[in-house]
């Protein structure tokens, strides 16, 4: 056998992980109280809520939908200076992954991917809304996926 049928066949049993298209679901961005809200009276740096939701399902075959919901306010009603939600979404291909481990990759690698464009549009909403970009930190999906396991399994423990 040929060198490079041996490395075509190692290539065919490797684990893969390909992101196949990336694109925004939804998204929308509210300034509801411009221009009033665009000077910041006081200086101070407003109150900002960001929640993190990952979704996944699969679409046939080894193709996965892989969905990231960020939402977030800048202030607090009545005096809200901005809100944003936004659903951006992947098309994943999981090759040869053992099935244990699909739930992590599809929940902490698959949103690592998407996170930085999804942070980005993010910040241009924010400063296309009139206000500084907000570039949010980096988000630890292991450990939120670690804690929602936990939960879950908390939730399975409990005498119904």
């Amino acid at each position: 056998m040929s060198e490079n049928a041996t490395a075509g066949q190692a290539q065919d049993t490797m684990p893969q992980l390909n992101a196949l298209a990336q694109y925004t679901k939804d998204l929308s961005f509210e300034n509801p109280n411009a221009p009033r809200s665009l000077s910041n009276q006081d200086g101070s740096a407003p109150n900002i809520q960001i929640q993190v939701n990952v979704n996944a399902q699969p679409i046939g075959g080894d193709d996965f939908e892989v969905e990231l919901k960020l939402d977030g306010t800048a202030g607090t009603k009545p005096n809200l200076m901005f809100s944003f939600e936004l659903n951006y979404a992947g098309v994943f291909r999981l090759r040869n992954i053992p099935q244990e481990h699909i739930g992590g990759v599809l929940m902490v690698e698959c949103p690592r991917l998407l996170f930085p464009f999804a942070r980005q549009i993010v910040a241009n909403a924010v400063r296309d809304g009139g206000f500084p970009p907000l570039y949010m930190d980096p988000i630890d999906f292991l450990a939120l996926y670690q804690q929602r396991v936990a939960e879950l399994q908390g939730q399975q423990g409990k005498p119904s």
